[in-house]
Protein backbone atom coordinates (compact mmCIF):
# COMPACT_ATOMS: atom_id res chain seq x y z
CA UNK A 1 0.00 0.00 0.00
CA UNK A 2 1.44 3.36 -1.00
CA UNK A 3 2.18 5.87 1.74
CA UNK A 4 1.39 9.54 1.21
CA UNK A 5 4.13 11.86 2.43
CA UNK A 6 2.75 15.14 1.05
CA UNK A 7 0.25 17.42 2.73
CA UNK A 8 -3.15 16.99 1.08
CA UNK A 9 -5.46 19.70 -0.15
CA UNK A 10 -8.14 18.96 2.46
CA UNK A 11 -5.73 19.28 5.36
CA UNK A 12 -3.96 22.31 3.93
CA UNK A 13 -7.23 24.17 3.41
CA UNK A 14 -7.87 24.10 7.16
CA UNK A 15 -5.00 26.54 7.64
CA UNK A 16 -5.43 28.52 4.46
CA UNK A 17 -7.33 31.79 4.38
CA UNK A 18 -9.35 30.78 1.33
CA UNK A 19 -11.33 33.30 -0.69
CA UNK A 20 -15.04 32.93 -0.02
CA UNK A 21 -18.08 34.13 -1.93
CA UNK A 22 -21.48 35.22 -0.79
CA UNK A 23 -24.12 32.44 -1.10
CA UNK A 24 -24.97 31.78 -4.75
CA UNK A 25 -28.49 30.61 -5.71
CA UNK A 26 -29.45 29.57 -9.22
CA UNK A 27 -33.19 30.17 -8.74
CA UNK A 28 -32.61 33.94 -8.84
CA UNK A 29 -33.61 35.44 -12.21
CA UNK A 30 -33.40 38.97 -13.68
CA UNK A 31 -37.18 39.38 -13.18
CA UNK A 32 -37.54 41.45 -16.35
CA UNK A 33 -41.33 41.77 -16.04
CA UNK A 34 -40.96 43.74 -12.81
CA UNK A 35 -38.42 46.03 -14.49
CA UNK A 36 -40.44 46.61 -17.66
CA UNK A 37 -43.77 47.34 -15.92
CA UNK A 38 -44.76 50.86 -14.93
CA UNK A 39 -45.59 50.93 -11.20
CA UNK A 40 -48.36 52.99 -9.67
CA UNK A 41 -48.41 53.75 -5.91
CA UNK A 42 -51.73 53.31 -4.11
CA UNK A 43 -52.82 55.44 -1.17
CA UNK A 44 -55.19 52.95 0.44
CA UNK A 45 -54.19 49.62 -1.12
CA UNK A 46 -57.11 49.64 -3.60
CA UNK A 47 -57.36 50.74 -7.23
CA UNK A 48 -60.75 51.24 -8.89
CA UNK A 49 -60.51 51.07 -12.69
CA UNK A 50 -63.25 53.29 -14.09
CA UNK A 51 -64.02 52.40 -17.69
CA UNK A 52 -66.22 54.05 -20.28
CA UNK A 53 -69.37 52.11 -21.12
CA UNK A 54 -69.62 50.66 -24.63
CA UNK A 55 -71.97 53.36 -25.87
CA UNK A 56 -71.36 55.53 -28.95
CA UNK A 57 -71.04 59.29 -28.59
CA UNK A 58 -73.16 61.23 -31.08
CA UNK A 59 -71.21 63.74 -33.14
CA UNK A 60 -71.89 65.52 -36.44
CA UNK A 61 -69.66 66.64 -39.28
CA UNK A 62 -71.22 69.62 -41.12
CA UNK A 63 -69.92 71.40 -44.21
CA UNK A 64 -72.17 74.30 -45.23
CA UNK A 65 -75.72 73.37 -44.43
CA UNK A 66 -77.00 74.06 -40.96
CA UNK A 67 -77.55 70.98 -38.84
CA UNK A 68 -78.75 70.46 -35.33
CA UNK A 69 -75.82 69.59 -33.10
CA UNK A 70 -76.61 66.34 -31.27
CA UNK A 71 -76.64 66.24 -27.50
CA UNK A 72 -74.69 63.44 -25.86
CA UNK A 73 -72.61 62.38 -22.85
CA UNK A 74 -69.96 59.79 -22.07
CA UNK A 75 -71.31 57.06 -19.80
CA UNK A 76 -69.28 54.89 -17.42
CA UNK A 77 -69.54 51.28 -16.36
CA UNK A 78 -71.80 50.91 -13.33
CA UNK A 79 -69.69 48.33 -11.49
CA UNK A 80 -66.00 49.09 -12.08
CA UNK A 81 -63.45 46.53 -10.98
CA UNK A 82 -61.38 47.16 -7.88
CA UNK A 83 -57.86 45.76 -7.47
CA UNK A 84 -56.64 45.09 -3.93
CA UNK A 85 -52.98 44.63 -3.10
CA UNK A 86 -51.98 41.12 -2.08
CA UNK A 87 -49.26 40.32 0.44
CA UNK A 88 -46.37 37.97 -0.24
CA UNK A 89 -44.74 37.36 3.12
CA UNK A 90 -42.53 35.11 5.18
CA UNK A 91 -40.85 35.09 8.60
CA UNK A 92 -37.08 34.57 8.65
CA UNK A 93 -35.57 33.00 11.78
CA UNK A 94 -31.84 33.31 12.56
CA UNK A 95 -30.30 31.84 15.74
CA UNK A 96 -28.42 34.52 17.63
CA UNK A 97 -25.52 32.12 18.22
CA UNK A 98 -25.08 31.81 14.45
CA UNK A 99 -25.21 35.55 13.86
CA UNK A 100 -22.87 36.26 16.80
CA UNK A 101 -20.16 33.69 16.02
CA UNK A 102 -20.24 33.13 12.28
CA UNK A 103 -20.65 36.57 10.70
CA UNK A 104 -17.14 36.96 9.32
CA UNK A 105 -16.51 37.61 6.45
CA UNK A 106 -20.24 37.70 5.60
CA UNK A 107 -22.94 38.95 7.94
CA UNK A 108 -25.22 35.94 8.45
CA UNK A 109 -28.37 38.01 9.07
CA UNK A 110 -27.73 40.21 6.04
CA UNK A 111 -27.15 37.22 3.74
CA UNK A 112 -30.19 35.34 5.06
CA UNK A 113 -32.35 38.41 4.53
CA UNK A 114 -30.94 38.95 1.04
CA UNK A 115 -31.74 35.39 -0.04
CA UNK A 116 -35.19 35.39 1.55
CA UNK A 117 -36.03 38.70 -0.16
CA UNK A 118 -34.88 37.28 -3.50
CA UNK A 119 -37.30 34.37 -3.06
CA UNK A 120 -40.15 36.74 -2.17
CA UNK A 121 -39.44 38.79 -5.30
CA UNK A 122 -39.37 35.64 -7.43
CA UNK A 123 -42.81 34.78 -6.06
CA UNK A 124 -43.97 38.33 -6.82
CA UNK A 125 -43.20 37.92 -10.52
CA UNK A 126 -44.88 34.51 -10.51
CA UNK A 127 -48.04 36.00 -8.98
CA UNK A 128 -48.05 38.89 -11.47
CA UNK A 129 -48.40 36.29 -14.24
CA UNK A 130 -50.21 33.35 -12.66
CA UNK A 131 -52.34 34.69 -9.79
CA UNK A 132 -55.94 33.51 -9.96
CA UNK A 133 -57.04 37.04 -9.03
CA UNK A 134 -54.83 39.60 -10.78
CA UNK A 135 -52.41 37.44 -12.82
CA UNK A 136 -51.91 38.63 -16.39
CA UNK A 137 -52.74 35.23 -17.93
CA UNK A 138 -56.07 35.09 -16.09
CA UNK A 139 -57.06 38.63 -17.10
CA UNK A 140 -56.64 38.43 -20.87
CA UNK A 141 -60.11 39.01 -22.42
CA UNK A 142 -61.49 36.22 -24.60
CA UNK A 143 -61.32 38.43 -27.71
CA UNK A 144 -57.57 38.91 -27.09
CA UNK A 145 -56.71 35.19 -27.02
CA UNK A 146 -55.41 33.51 -30.17
CA UNK A 147 -54.00 30.09 -31.07
CA UNK A 148 -50.82 29.24 -32.95
CA UNK A 149 -51.21 28.35 -36.61
CA UNK A 150 -49.08 25.19 -36.50
CA UNK A 151 -47.96 24.81 -32.89
CA UNK A 152 -44.54 26.44 -33.04
CA UNK A 153 -44.40 30.24 -32.55
CA UNK A 154 -43.93 31.73 -36.01
CA UNK A 155 -43.51 35.31 -37.26
CA UNK A 156 -47.11 35.10 -38.48
CA UNK A 157 -48.29 34.28 -34.95
CA UNK A 158 -46.47 37.23 -33.41
CA UNK A 159 -47.88 39.46 -36.15
CA UNK A 160 -51.36 38.32 -35.09
CA UNK A 161 -50.54 39.35 -31.52
CA UNK A 162 -49.38 42.74 -32.74
CA UNK A 163 -52.70 43.13 -34.55
CA UNK A 164 -54.43 42.65 -31.17
CA UNK A 165 -52.24 45.11 -29.25
CA UNK A 166 -51.50 47.52 -32.09
CA UNK A 167 -51.62 50.76 -30.11
CA UNK A 168 -48.07 51.29 -28.84
CA UNK A 169 -47.15 47.70 -27.89
CA UNK A 170 -44.38 47.61 -25.28
CA UNK A 171 -42.96 44.07 -25.21
CA UNK A 172 -43.62 40.37 -25.70
CA UNK A 173 -43.20 38.12 -22.66
CA UNK A 174 -42.24 34.47 -23.20
CA UNK A 175 -40.51 31.52 -21.53
CA UNK A 176 -36.84 31.27 -22.60
CA UNK A 177 -37.64 28.06 -24.49
CA UNK A 178 -40.43 29.82 -26.36
CA UNK A 179 -37.98 32.58 -27.29
CA UNK A 180 -35.59 29.91 -28.60
CA UNK A 181 -38.43 28.21 -30.51
CA UNK A 182 -39.35 31.51 -32.17
CA UNK A 183 -35.71 32.06 -33.09
CA UNK A 184 -35.61 28.64 -34.79
CA UNK A 185 -38.71 29.44 -36.82
CA UNK A 186 -37.20 32.75 -37.92
CA UNK A 187 -33.93 31.03 -38.87
CA UNK A 188 -35.86 28.47 -40.91
CA UNK A 189 -37.52 31.28 -42.87
CA UNK A 190 -34.31 33.24 -43.31
CA UNK A 191 -35.53 36.22 -41.26
CA UNK A 192 -33.36 36.22 -38.10
CA UNK A 193 -34.84 38.70 -35.61
CA UNK A 194 -32.66 41.73 -34.77
CA UNK A 195 -31.63 42.51 -31.21
CA UNK A 196 -31.87 45.60 -29.04
CA UNK A 197 -29.94 46.36 -25.85
CA UNK A 198 -32.00 47.34 -22.80
CA UNK A 199 -30.74 47.54 -19.22
CA UNK A 200 -27.37 46.53 -20.64
CA UNK A 201 -28.75 43.19 -21.93
CA UNK A 202 -29.49 42.17 -25.55
CA UNK A 203 -33.07 41.10 -26.36
CA UNK A 204 -34.47 39.60 -29.54
CA UNK A 205 -37.12 41.78 -31.18
CA UNK A 206 -39.93 41.35 -33.66
CA UNK A 207 -41.20 44.35 -35.65
CA UNK A 208 -39.12 46.46 -33.26
CA UNK A 209 -40.86 45.12 -30.13
CA UNK A 210 -38.58 43.41 -27.56
CA UNK A 211 -39.14 39.73 -26.73
CA UNK A 212 -38.52 39.50 -22.99
CA UNK A 213 -37.71 36.09 -21.45
CA UNK A 214 -39.48 35.04 -18.24
CA UNK A 215 -39.52 31.54 -16.76
CA UNK A 216 -42.76 32.25 -14.83
CA UNK A 217 -44.68 31.65 -18.08
CA UNK A 218 -44.51 27.94 -17.44
CA UNK A 219 -44.03 25.15 -19.98
CA UNK A 220 -46.55 22.41 -19.14
CA UNK A 221 -46.83 23.94 -15.67
CA UNK A 222 -43.09 23.94 -14.99
CA UNK A 223 -40.50 26.70 -14.75
CA UNK A 224 -37.69 24.34 -15.74
CA UNK A 225 -39.22 21.53 -17.86
CA UNK A 226 -37.18 18.37 -18.27
CA UNK A 227 -38.93 17.11 -21.41
CA UNK A 228 -37.83 18.26 -24.87
CA UNK A 229 -41.30 19.43 -25.87
CA UNK A 230 -44.15 21.15 -24.11
CA UNK A 231 -46.65 23.96 -24.47
CA UNK A 232 -46.64 27.48 -23.08
CA UNK A 233 -48.06 30.95 -23.77
CA UNK A 234 -46.64 34.20 -25.15
CA UNK A 235 -47.99 37.52 -23.89
CA UNK A 236 -47.92 40.93 -25.57
CA UNK A 237 -48.41 43.97 -23.35
CA UNK A 238 -48.82 47.70 -23.58
CA UNK A 239 -47.72 49.20 -20.26
CA UNK A 240 -48.24 52.51 -18.54
CA UNK A 241 -51.17 54.44 -17.10
CA UNK A 242 -50.88 57.22 -19.70
CA UNK A 243 -51.13 54.62 -22.48
CA UNK A 244 -54.15 52.93 -20.83
CA UNK A 245 -52.05 49.81 -20.54
CA UNK A 246 -50.98 47.36 -17.84
CA UNK A 247 -49.66 48.79 -14.57
CA UNK A 248 -48.08 47.26 -11.51
CA UNK A 249 -49.45 48.35 -8.13
CA UNK A 250 -47.64 48.78 -4.83
CA UNK A 251 -48.08 50.38 -1.42
CA UNK A 252 -45.62 53.22 -0.65
CA UNK A 253 -44.42 54.36 2.76
CA UNK A 254 -44.47 51.00 4.53
CA UNK A 255 -42.82 50.66 7.97
CA UNK A 256 -39.36 49.20 7.43
CA UNK A 257 -39.56 49.87 3.67
CA UNK A 258 -36.54 48.54 1.77
CA UNK A 259 -37.74 49.03 -1.82
CA UNK A 260 -41.16 50.17 -3.13
CA UNK A 261 -43.78 47.80 -1.68
CA UNK A 262 -41.24 45.71 0.28
CA UNK A 263 -40.72 45.96 4.04
CA UNK A 264 -38.52 44.12 6.54
CA UNK A 265 -39.38 44.39 10.25
CA UNK A 266 -37.57 42.93 13.26
CA UNK A 267 -40.03 40.91 15.37
CA UNK A 268 -37.84 40.25 18.39
CA UNK A 269 -35.94 37.35 19.94
CA UNK A 270 -37.81 34.45 21.55
CA UNK A 271 -36.80 32.29 24.53
CA UNK A 272 -34.98 29.89 22.19
CA UNK A 273 -32.62 32.65 21.02
CA UNK A 274 -34.23 32.87 17.58
CA UNK A 275 -34.29 36.34 16.06
CA UNK A 276 -37.28 36.76 13.71
CA UNK A 277 -37.75 39.13 10.79
CA UNK A 278 -41.03 39.71 8.94
CA UNK A 279 -40.58 40.16 5.19
CA UNK A 280 -43.67 41.43 3.34
CA UNK A 281 -44.16 42.58 -0.24
CA UNK A 282 -47.47 44.16 -1.29
CA UNK A 283 -48.27 44.17 -4.99
CA UNK A 284 -50.85 43.60 -7.70
CA UNK A 285 -51.34 44.38 -11.39
CA UNK A 286 -54.18 45.97 -13.33
CA UNK A 287 -55.15 45.79 -17.01
CA UNK A 288 -56.65 49.22 -17.62
CA UNK A 289 -58.20 48.48 -21.04
CA UNK A 290 -58.96 45.21 -22.81
CA UNK A 291 -56.71 45.91 -25.79
CA UNK A 292 -53.64 46.43 -23.56
CA UNK A 293 -52.88 42.71 -23.47
CA UNK A 294 -53.13 39.63 -25.70
CA UNK A 295 -51.91 36.05 -25.46
CA UNK A 296 -50.77 33.42 -27.95
CA UNK A 297 -51.83 30.07 -26.49
CA UNK A 298 -50.64 26.46 -26.89
CA UNK A 299 -47.17 27.42 -28.08
CA UNK A 300 -45.09 24.29 -28.78
CA UNK A 301 -41.43 24.71 -27.81
CA UNK A 302 -40.01 21.34 -28.87
CA UNK A 303 -39.92 21.53 -32.68
CA UNK A 304 -36.48 21.51 -34.34
CA UNK A 305 -35.48 21.63 -38.00
CA UNK A 306 -32.69 20.21 -40.13
CA UNK A 307 -30.88 22.81 -42.18
CA UNK A 308 -29.11 22.07 -45.44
Amino acid sequence: MATTHALGDLAASKLANVTKTAPQWDVITPRWLVRFLDWKPLEAGILRVNRVADKPVNVVCALKEEKTVPETFVDYEENPREYTLSAISTVLDVHTRVSDLFSNPFDQVKEQLRLAIEQVKEQQENELINSEDYGLLKNVPAAQRIQTRKGSPTPDDLDELLAKVWKEPSFFLAHPRAVAAFGRECTRRGVPPPTVTLFGTPFLTWRGVPIVPCDKLHVDGQRNPTEAGGKTNILLLRVGEKKQGVVGLYQPGLPGEQTPGLSVRFMGINNKSLASYLIALYCSAAVLTDDAIAVLENVEVGNYHDYK
